[in-house]
């Protein structure tokens, strides 16, 4: 069986829901659903692009934990509560992402946990190289 490593990030719902934020099983790792919730306080409320900022920093810190990076990102999967603001999380995104181009998902859902979170974003990547 292959081992697998997992990393938390604190969230309140890990626990009661049981997920963590991301796992890695051989050279596969997947990021739960992350969002710009910080010790139970929405980071950057009201701006999807500053949201988008923080929920892209803690996946970039979720990666390094399990020895990955964003340049191993294959996959971004977007749900916003607002479509029309999908410059600004396109923006904040391409930031992160302009010279990697994963393959992404933009969707607009009806809510998120938290009516404050405007963006969630899910993430998978395989590391190469080893």
């Amino acid at each position: 069986m292959t081992e697998r490593t997992r990393v938390f990030t604190g969230s309140p719902w890990e626990p009661v829901v049981g997920y963590c934020r991301a796992i890695r099983v051989g050279h596969r790792v997947e990021v739960a659903g992350t969002t710009a919730m910080k010790d139970g306080e929405v980071i950057g409320a009201g701006s999807a692009y500053e949201q988008t900022k923080t929920i892209l920093k803690t996946i970039e810190e979720a990666l390094h934990q399990v020895g990955a990076n964003l340049t191993d990102v294959v996959r971004t999967r977007m749900f916003v509560t607002d479509i029309s603001k999908w410059e600004e999380i396109g923006k904040a995104h391409g930031e992160f992402f302009k010279d990697i181009q994963p393959v992404a998902t933009m969707v607009e859902v009806r809510a998120l946990i938290d009516p404050r979170l405007l963006v969630e974003i899910e993430a998978e990547a395989v590391v190469s190289g080893e």
